[in-house]
């Protein structure tokens, strides 16, 4: 007499582990993506880029208003730092809390203090530039994930933002430069 075939019994499938495949797959074809985010924070295929329109601003003119333009060089260099260090903060840190808006996002005064207060400045913006590039160049990144301590939010749509965010305040950037005569028109 034959003995009867033991049938393996099939394991129900584990959620974690059909995600994670699901994710590696998905992340996998997310290198094009990852690559242009990069590209367009960097300010890719822009004519200019944010820190060309601050390398060169005259000392002199970085707390200058122009005439009908509503913000100073050092308002817009610094509201640019303090949105890019917001978004990054709230990007990867879930106990960041956000400054009240919008006070919080522009600076008390119209000009820098000193010469080494707008250096510090630009140095933050390009240390927080580069730490959201790495973020969102990171394979281990989902970009599509709403972030947890968020509403809904995912890294993608804050790289998106942050980008157009900072395009928008280049372009005033160097319409201001323009109008105070400091632009090296070429």
């Amino acid at each position: 007499m034959k003995k009867p075939k033991k049938t393996k019994k099939k394991k129900p499938p584990n959620p974690a582990k059909a995600a994670k495949s699901k994710k590696s797959e998905t992340q996998k074809g997310d290198a094009p993506l990852r690559k242009e985010l990069a590209y367009l924070l960097k300010g890719g295929g822009a004519h200019v880029h944010f820190m060309d329109a601050l390398e060169g601003f005259p000392e002199g003119k970085r707390g200058t208003y122009a005439q009908g333009l509503p913000h100073t060089g050092w308002q817009l260099l610094e509201h640019a730092r303090l949105a890019q260090w917001d978004i990054l903060e709230f990007s990867r840190n879930p106990n960041h809390v956000s400054p009240d808006f919008p006070e919080g996002y522009w600076p008390k005064v119209p000009a820098p203090q000193t010469d080494e207060e707008w250096n510090d400045s630009m140095y933050a913006f390009r240390r927080d530039l580069r730490e959201m590039i790495r973020l969102v160049e990171n394979r281990h990144t989902d970009l599509h994930v709403p972030i947890p301590h968020g509403e809904g939010q995912t890294i993608l749509r804050e790289a998106l933002v942050l980008a157009d965010h900072n395009s928008y305040h280049l372009g005033q950037l160097i319409d201001l430069r323009r109008a105070l005569g400091s632009w090296p028109e070429e």
